[in-house]
């Protein structure tokens, strides 16, 4: 059996925000270049990724903003939700996509066919609300993903894990208070979206880094910090919002993170994973885009869930 799904979808490349925006179609090209020239790319279970289905989106959006994300769809051009946050004509669709690789990755997971799975795919989710779009993302892909986890598949115990540079403000407003879930976070602060320190939920462990943080003190919160959490938790799935915008090649925040110190996080979440969940873990790509950088973590990732 090939231990790792990787799932994604050409949907995905086709979503464009326009010239030099960082969150581009190149970001997947990038991945996908990097895995052939190490010669990792015969070794997953390859997966188109679904349309994900309005059911499984409303377990964790309003109806409201279904309608408006799918009304704003244009025909032709670019049209803007927010500043930062824009569609063309292939983004509605690549939005399902991007979710339902989730679901489908749990799908997979749960299934046996899979120990573990990784989602390539854009746009991004995490920061994703219930009720708004916005820093990149329409919906929010690993929300929907552990929400189809529990009612589809009756888990009790969830863990999202975000070690994106931004603070998964999304994740948070869609699981605030929902003792099944418990999410761990590391992200730079102050740093957009600006959330993430403010009387979070009991089921939130956030901590913020300051800028220039390196690879040694992030692996002591991880030890010191998440790890007791997540043992004293023990998830039935761990979920990872794998975001790589923390490198320290990355322009778009401060902290200083490597490729060995994503692999070393990787490690300590398999190991939970051997030891409470079956296996079982669904990552999905969030941010990174200085493009070499998210290739190589991508890959040093990718080894580690698949045991190479």
């Amino acid at each position: 059996m090939t231990s790792t799904a990787f799932i994604s979808h050409r949907d995905c490349q086709l979503h464009d925000m326009g010239s030099y925006h960082p969150e581009c179609p190149e970001r997947l090209t990038a991945i996908s270049d990097h895995m052939i020239a190490q010669g990792l790319d015969s070794y997953f279970a390859y997966h188109d990724a679904p349309l994900a289905s309005f059911e499984q989106l409303r377990r964790v959006h309003s109806a409201a903003h279904l309608e408006r994300v799918k009304r704003a769809s244009p025909e032709l051009g670019i049209v803007h939700l927010d500043p930062d946050t824009a569609m063309n004509r292939h983004t509605w669709k690549a939005a399902l996509r991007a979710a339902g690789a989730g679901v489908l990755a749990v799908d997979l997971v749960m299934a046996g066919e899979v120990q573990n799975a990784f989602c390539a795919v854009r746009p991004p989710g995490h920061h994703a609300e219930r009720a708004a779009a916005m820093g990149f993302c329409f919906f929010n892909n690993i929300a929907v993903a552990a929400a189809h986890a529990l009612e589809a598949h009756k888990l009790s115990r969830v863990a999202v894990i975000d070690f994106d540079v931004h603070h998964g403000n999304g994740t948070e407003d869609c699981f605030k208070g929902d003792q099944r879930v418990l999410m761990v976070s590391t992200f730079q602060h102050p740093f957009y979206p600006y959330s993430g320190t403010e009387k979070p939920a009991s089921n939130m462990l956030n901590v913020p880094l300051s800028r220039d943080t390196d690879g040694e003190e992030f692996r002591n919160v991880v030890s010191e910090l998440w790890m007791p959490r997540l043992r004293e938790f023990q998830p039935e799935m761990i979920l990872i919002s794998a975001g790589f915008d923390a490198h320290y090649e990355d322009e778009m925040g401060g902290l200083r993170l490597l490729e060995k110190d994503y692999a070393w996080v990787t490690g300590q979440l398999t190991e939970l994973a051997d030891e409470c969940a079956q296996r079982r873990i669904v990552s999905m790509l969030e941010g990174g885009y200085a493009l070499s950088a998210l290739a190589r973590s991508v890959v040093a990732h990718l080894r580690v869930l698949a045991d190479f």
